[in-house]
């Protein structure tokens, strides 16, 4: 497959609810959005109208998107669904590149873009603070081929309600050295509980979403705490994720957030274990690194991203126009092996130039994509449904991420 390219750049960052913004086109006759809409774990999302139908194409798009989402040619001659797009359209696609989902959070809410590609640590700050529009599904000519289990996530929809359209998704996966972790491991334990039998040779992703991760692993070896959900934690269930961190921290080689870092770390033998992604792994086995990844046992954290449609849009025909595009089955297999994840529409696997990359990406993969918990924002309102208690926001988890890198 199609390897080195621009891929995701960074990691995600600092959350918080942000003000509400005007719908696109229309009044929605409200001054107060946040009072309307439908409930979601104690989330109520802004009244805020839908488009009904697709006119005439405005002549231009602006595209907040992922590097690597929206290649025009310029990055290399052969990688290129923007110009097609174009020509098809006759939407001028005006592309600009975010390295974090905080960046992607604070530029929507200029108001300035039509549609972004938004991961799912921002889409419910997107939703909530009024950036994004609900979006029609019956006008995306390609949505009935995005894989039923992407569709209706919690960071996705609300009460059933779509926010935008999947576009691709992967797992953060444990990798490690085939030649010096014996057994091979089946469980995160070896990352956290056991990881000074790695001392100074386990890496980990730098970020507070990590803390999910810590998360994840507490529901099941520590099932009295009562996590359900480890994007919502109450102050002791935290507080309990941030105790195993600080402990795995000793054993902790570097964090990363440059997929091309763990890659070097992994060949030279400075990391022997930690997390990862597919396309990592990938990388890192083409170039000599004694590597294997698997999903543990626990299953895993990951990452769904959703192409979502500005609620002040000023090209909105040409946004659903793009969203149809980047998301039909050939564009889609661009994209995935390109970027290195899983395409959304199955059909992509049709299309692909590496006709083992649908196997590797697991992308029809049903009970695979169920093992994964998507990033996801966490907010005050606990997002496993608890009314009795309130939970840790993002800006909590940044401070606490502080706290255990030191």
């Amino acid at each position: 497959m199609t390897t080195i390219g621009m891929r995701r750049l960074a990691a995600v960052a600092c959350a918080g609810v942000l003000a509400l913004a005007s719908a696109c086109g229309t009044d929605s006759g409200s001054d107060d959005g946040a009072k309307a809409g439908a409930q979601q774990g104690g989330f109520t999302a802004p009244d805020i109208p839908m488009q009904q139908s697709i006119g005439d194409g405005e002549g231009e798009v602006d595209i907040l998107a992922w590097p690597g989402y929206a290649e025009d040619g310029s990055t290399d001659k052969s990688i290129d669904w923007v110009t097609p797009f174009e020509k098809q359209t006759g939407c001028q696609a005006n592309v600009k590149y975010f390295g974090t989902s905080d960046e992607a959070v604070q530029l929507m809410k200029t108001g300035e873009y039509d549609v972004v590609s938004a991961s799912g640590d921002a889409t419910l700050r997107l939703i909530a603070g009024g950036q994004v529009a609900p979006v029609n599904t019956d006008l995306l000519t390609n949505y009935a081929d995005i894989e039923d289990f992407l569709k209706g996530q919690q960071f996705n929809s609300v009460d059933g309600q779509m926010y935008g359209v999947p576009h691709g998704w992967g797992a953060n996966l444990l990798m490690y050295n085939t030649d010096v972790v014996k057994p091979a491991p089946t469980s995160w334990s070896a990352v956290f509980d056991d990881a000074s039998t790695y001392a100074g040779k386990v890496t980990a992703y730098d970020s507070p979403i990590y803390i999910a991760d810590a998360a994840l692993y507490l529901m099941t070896h520590e099932p009295d705490l009562g996590i359900k959900d480890p994007y919502a934690l109450d102050q002791d269930q935290l507080a309990a994720a941030v105790d195993l961190l600080k402990k795995q921290k000793e054993n902790v080689s570097e964090y990363w957030s440059d997929y091309l870092k763990e890659v070097q770390a992994f060949k030279t033998g400075d990391s022997v274990i930690g997390t990862t992604w597919q396309v990592i792994a990938s990388v890192a086995e083409g170039e000599g690194a004694k590597v294997a990844a698997i999903l543990p046992e626990e299953g895993s954290t990951g990452w769904s991203d959703t192409w979502m449609v500005g609620a002040k849009a000023a090209h909105p025909n040409c946004a659903y126009e793009w969203m149809n595009w980047i998301t039909g089955p050939e564009v889609q297999a661009q994209v995935a092996e390109y970027f290195g994840e899983a395409p959304a529409n199955g059909k992509a696997c049709d299309y692909t130039s590496d006709k083992t990359f649908c196997d590797t990406y697991h992308v029809t993969d049903a009970a695979y994509a169920d093992q994964i918990h998507y990033w996801t924002t966490p907010i005050s309102q606990c997002l496993d449904g608890r009314t009795d208690v309130t939970c840790t926001d993002y800006g909590d988890w940044t401070t606490a991420w502080t706290e255990i890198k030191g």
